[in-house]
């Protein structure tokens, strides 16, 4: 696609910490490069008198922000003060205030609604309040087209009441938390990313749908990301990252695609409660990736039994078995039931071998209760994953018929690795994943140690705030990790492994951005499978050269 997606960083509020913001921002953006624009939503402005000072800084050109940065109006009127007018104007280089509230669209075509503030108690209404002529003002000129199918992002200071209705429970006391208003505004604007503050804490809520399942048309889904305040000391997340294709210039088919963990839209509750998403907020797909991007299937082969037989016919077809059935209603759609000892996935699995939605170009080798799978959008030409034949979430998980073929696997892949001057590095995150994936990246023997390696997993763990511990040896990841416990889990090659428990939130691609970064593979414009894809052919071509050269290794090759 020609698209260019948007970068944007996201932030909770700021309350003067300007510094502090800004220091973070360029961090990221040394690491990861420029970004388009930055949206703070929140209280921007803090009332200390260090904040004050950090402030005349930017005001007067002194200090500079890095980053186009747009903010919201006051959320208190002790920061009123600092927003000459309720019309948006530019309060100093590179720092816009957009407004009471109103829709920006940005060059790109990227189309961002926002409102300032927080609902009105009372009439007249004080200046940092909204009032419900404001959210008219804005809805009416946009849902008054027929081509209206929502906004890309809507910025709003305060949460929206119910937001959590369906889904993954936050930390706040829901009681008291969020306005009605802004659920009703969200409602009605569809934003595909929605952002808002002032609760003091982060919560990622799973993608919810706009559409009712079999009755209408499907539409794209919409996130909702509450963030925490700059600096706080429990250091939650306040910045969020991410890149999106503006709506207008999307492949609608692109656009309605819809994640795993797609949940009911919250703010409808008078259809009757469906709580089909999982309490947990633990499952589902890779946030951001359109679920027919998952991949393989073997045939039409039922159930996860011995697959013995057969094994040098790769089934022909052409694999797209991708229902568009928009988003595979879990209760409309259940594969048909076979009998079979092992779980069942909730809905369509892309890894599940006898789901229709495999893309069967892309396995390697099946054995009896395990296959390999050449990754998709890999970070290196021999990226694979070893999966489950039958539907399992995590290793922990796994039965010890399926640990020991898995660890058959393993061998075989490092001695392959070995033979091709290459040390291999396995990881796995059972996080926002439906079906255990374990991924293993060569990683040339002269390019780096593995004490280097593991050096590297440590200090980006770090960076993030994150505690990665080693497993002693001999000791069993069951022990560590009850199954339901979401981890993430690396073993070198040297047998050393490492573990972090995930809290609340956890970097998808943490995994393939350590082993892209500098101090490993060096390759940092790879750290995002979607940068990496690949043709069909191109996918068949590679698949093909790694079968025939993984096959003297390959243990299920015997008949």
């Amino acid at each position: 696609m020609g698209e260019q997606p948007v970068r944007v960083l996201a932030c909770g509020d700021v309350e003067g910490r300007l510094n502090a913001l800004f220091n973070r921002v360029q961090t990221i953006q040394k690491k990861t490069g420029q970004f388009d624009l930055l949206l703070c939503v929140g209280e921007f402005f803090g009332t200390t008198p260090e904040a004050e000072a950090e402030w005349q800084q930017y005001k007067t050109g002194a200090k500079k922000a890095p980053i186009h940065t747009y903010i919201l109006g006051a959320a208190s009127q002790e920061t009123v003060k600092n927003f000459p007018s309720a019309d948006g104007c530019e309060l100093a280089e590179n720092i816009t205030y957009l407004g009471r509230r109103g829709v920006f669209t940005g060059v790109s075509g990227l189309q961002i609604a926002y409102v300032s503030g927080r609902e009105a108690q009372q009439e007249p209404a004080p200046a940092h309040c909204f009032t419900a002529k404001d959210l008219s003002a804005l809805v009416s000129p946009l849902t008054s087209s027929s081509k209206f199918r929502g906004v890309d992002i809507l910025l709003t200071s305060q949460w929206p009441r119910g937001v959590w209705q369906y889904a993954n429970n936050p930390e706040v006391n829901t009681k008291f938390c969020g306005s009605t208003s802004v659920a009703n505004l969200a409602d009605k604007l569809k934003p595909r990313y929605h952002f808002a503050a002032l609760e003091g804490t982060h919560y990622e809520r799973l993608p919810y749908r706009n559409h009712l399942v079999l009755q209408e048309n499907a539409q794209h889904v919409s996130r909702f990301i509450a963030l925490a305040t700059v600096n706080n000391p429990a250091k939650k997340k306040y910045l969020y990252a991410f890149n999106i294709i503006p709506m207008k210039t999307m492949d609608p088919s692109e656009l309605v695609k819809q994640p795993q963990d797609v949940t009911e839209n919250p703010y409808r509750r008078s259809t009757k409660d469906k709580t089909d998403a999982p309490k947990t907020g633990f499952s589902g797909t890779e946030e951001e990736e359109p679920s027919h991007q998952f991949f393989f299937d073997l045939g039409k082969k039922q159930g996860g039994g011995p697959r013995g037989r057969g094994r040098k016919r790769y089934p022909d077809g052409d694999g797209r078995g991708r229902d568009q059935q928009h988003d595979g209603d879990r209760h409309h759609q259940g594969q048909p039931k076979q009998p079979r000892r092992h779980p069942q996935p909730t809905g369509p699995c892309w890894f599940c071998l006898a789901s229709p939605q495999v893309e069967k170009h892309l396995v390697i080798s099946i054995g009896t209760h395990c296959y390999l799978a050449l990754a998709k959008g890999g970070l290196t030409p021999h990226h694979i994953l070893i999966l489950p034949i039958g539907h399992y979430q995590s290793v922990v998980d796994l039965s010890s018929e399926v640990v020991e073929e898995m660890e058959k696997y393993k061998s075989a892949l490092t001695s392959f690795y070995k033979s091709k001057g290459e040390r291999c590095v396995l990881f796995e995150r059972n996080y926002r994943s439906q079906h255990l994936q374990l991924q293993v990246v060569p990683v040339p023997l002269d390019r780096c140690t593995t004490e280097d390696i593991k050096e590297a997993f440590m200090v980006q763990a770090q960076e993030q705030q994150m505690e990665l511990m080693e497993i002693p040896e001999h000791t069993d990841l069951k022990q560590i990790a009850p199954p339901g416990t979401p981890y993430f889990y690396v073993e070198l090659d040297s047998g050393e492994k490492l573990f972090y428990r995930i809290q609340k939130h956890f970097p998808l691609q943490f995994g393939r951005e350590v082993l892209a970064s500098e101090a490993v593979l060096n390759i940092p414009t790879r750290a995002d499978w979607k940068e990496c894809k690949q043709t069909r052919e191109e996918e068949e071509e590679s698949c093909k050269q790694l079968r025939d050269d993984f096959q003297p290794f390959d243990f299920a090759w015997e008949d």
